[in-house]
């Protein structure tokens, strides 16, 4: 089982590092769609992925072109706060992409109007604006992960001394 977090354009080094962390912990591919706020080579980058790097696969892509004409025919789903769908309202399946734009701007309207029946929000209150990116990214792969009944992902831990 795998998914696929597809950023597009992110501005943020810590987020991306973050984003790249959960996906490298959960086994999904991580697409990057150029350009980049950030250098690869950012120190905060690198520290929010901490020492997940040698587990992550990650794809770059020149821009937003390029990422869609090679996952042409790939279920997307488009994560807005835009949308009059819920993430929640989707069923997930093995190989879906999970699409995400940039923290200031979000996707391009044209996108997502292109788009309307696979564009999904998380639900938030009036006059929230939108949550961190790393959190949305968190969010609707965990549920997608949840539907797949976290299929190849370690389910149970253990608390030293309490193992007999």
């Amino acid at each position: 089982m795998s998914f696929n977090i597809v950023l597009v354009e992110p501005e943020i080094p810590q987020n991306t590092g973050n984003i790249a962390r959960t996906c490298a912990a959960t086994g999904t591919k991580l697409h990057l769609v150029k350009p980049l706020g950030f250098s690869v080579n950012d120190k905060y980058l690198k520290r929010a992925g901490l020492d997940y790097w040698h587990l992550l696969d990650i794809t770059y892509y020149e821009n937003l072109d390029e990422f869609l004409n090679t996952h042409k025919g790939k279920r997307m789903f488009f994560s807005t706060t835009k949308a009059a769908k819920k993430y929640t309202d989707v069923e997930y399946q093995d190989g879906d992409f999970l699409v995400f734009g940039k923290e200031t701007k979000g996707l391009p309207e044209d996108l997502l109007k292109e788009n309307l029946d696979y564009a999904v929000r998380i639900p938030m209150i009036d006059g929230a604006r939108s949550l961190n990116l790393s959190n949305s990214v968190a969010i609707v792969l965990y549920e997608a992960l949840r539907q797949l009944d976290f299929a190849n992902l370690k389910e149970s831990g253990f608390l030293a001394g309490l193992i007999k």
